[in-house]
């Protein structure tokens, strides 16, 4: 099974009210969860993971840095992804940044 591993980090771009959480590896994207802001909010739209590498911890360290964010930020999340409703529905830790 595939897993985050040391080399790889969270990057984070916002500008101009969209933003990115993302994960390279030798200098290619291999995951990536984006939002725009909303009134406060952070409107998740997407989450994608190269499918080599889905079912490991990708996607779920992303949904954790963008929870993380809102939280330094004050902000909710909105999660239009279907992923990150999931992930929000089955864990309770999601549920002070989850604007239902």
């Amino acid at each position: 099974m595939p897993m985050t591993t040391t080399e790889d980090s969270i990057q984070h771009r916002d500008h101009d009210g969209r933003g990115e959480f993302y994960i390279e590896r030798g200098g290619r994207r291999v995951a990536e969860l984006t939002y725009s802001s909303n009134a406060g909010a952070m409107v998740v739209g997407h989450t994608w993971v190269d499918p080599s590498l889905r079912g490991g911890r990708l996607a779920p360290s992303l949904v954790e840095a963008a929870a993380s964010y809102a939280r330094v930020e004050g902000r909710k999340i909105i999660p239009m992804c279907s992923y990150v409703r999931a992930v929000f529905g089955r864990s309770a830790q999601y549920a002070d940044v989850w604007q239902k």
